[in-house]
């Protein structure tokens, strides 16, 4: 198990190498088509690792597969494994959608200039990862030596769906945000940016002081955005397997397209209406799965993750498909308005 874990994080360090000191070498404002192009590699990168899941656990390869699932206490095969990440990581990216739009609230307040956005990301991302994986680790500990906490996190999954389908729409300020008061407190901040720079010396009484750049501050907020939303989405994963390796790689291959994807959607995003409503039906969803787990399984046999996943599938593909078709006719009819005003 040790082995299965290094290689993986060997390979996304050589990814994420790859990225920043090759792909992204040079600061440049990264157009659609890049960021299409990049989201679809992330996406088959993420997807493909499946096949690896599955031969992995199939095949007991480096202790995979061994150890029994605390959550629906059975031991992983190729096939369920599999389904279980696929799941998890359907359900990860799906509600990083939502890291979108703070994100895009974040950059514009901050004004940071497209040349920086990348950087902002790349780091934001690298942080996250290693944030999940404390997170992670420590979670599945805990579930494998206090199972009712299950159940706990079903009933937050529930509240959590039930108040984004209820809640009213609220604009956050990044500009208000306590974690940029708490660093005014710590550190001075300076108001112009400094190129690629995080930090910079600025002159004091007594010599000079590290004081932090607003792409700085931009990554601080990235960072505490990405910590609230993993609030929400690591319960959500537990939901759907207790085991660690499942659970993290899940998260990493939908974390590690996240730059790409906030640059392919950062223009388009305020066009899907109905994703946040698709997003809460999934946390619904997943948190009943936890409390009815084995009714389900009586009902719907060992392979009910996989039915679990079309479903899951099923509500995002219809979201958004309900967001474009309400966007193409709020379209028409501004068109038409225009048109008999003329």
């Amino acid at each position: 198990m040790i082995a299965a874990w290094a290689l993986f994080a060997a390979f996304v360090v050589v990814l994420l190498a790859l990225d920043l000191g090759v792909f992204h070498r040079s600061a440049h404002v990264v157009g659609f088509r890049e960021a299409l192009g990049w989201s679809a590699v992330w996406l088959t990168l993420g997807v493909a690792f499946a096949g690896l899941v599955y031969v992995g656990y199939e095949h007991k390869i480096w202790g995979l597969g061994t150890a029994i699932d605390p959550v629906d206490g059975f031991v992983n095969d190729g096939t369920s494994a599999a389904g279980k990440y696929l799941t998890g990581y359907l359900v990860e990216k799906s509600l990083s959608v939502d890291n979108i739009f703070v994100m895009s609230m974040i950059f514009t307040t901050l004004a940071v200039p497209g040349l920086y956005q990348h950087r902002v990301l790349f780091w934001g991302v690298a942080g996250a990862v290693a944030m999940r994986a404390v997170m992670i680790v420590v979670g599945a500990r805990l579930i494998a030596e206090f199972h009712w906490l299950l159940g706990v996190f079903a009933v937050f999954l529930i509240i959590t769906g039930v108040r984004m389908l209820t809640a009213r729409e609220e604009q956050w300020d990044p500009a208000r945000s306590r974690m940029l008061r708490w660093c005014r407190r710590l550190v001075p901040i300076v108001d112009q940016y400094h190129g690629q720079r995080f930090f910079v010396r600025v002159p004091r009484a007594a010599g000079t002081a590290l004081a932090l750049t607003p792409l700085a501050v931009a990554l601080v907020l990235v960072e505490g955005a990405d910590l609230v939303f993993a609030i929400d989405s690591i319960p959500a994963i537990f939901a759907i397997t207790g085991d660690p390796f499942l659970v993290f790689t899940s998260n990493v291959f939908a974390i590690l397209g996240l730059r790409s994807l906030y640059f392919a959607l950062a223009g388009l995003v305020g066009r899907f209406h109905y994703l946040k409503p698709a997003l809460a039906t999934v946390l619904l969803v997943v948190g009943g799965k936890m409390i009815a787990a084995e009714r389900l399984h009586d009902l719907l046999g060992p392979r009910f993750n996989l039915v679990l996943l079309g479903v899951i599938a099923s509500i995002i593909l219809t979201g958004v498909a309900a967001s474009v078709i309400a966007d193409r006719r709020a379209r028409l009819a501004r068109n038409d308005t225009a048109v008999g005003m003329s």
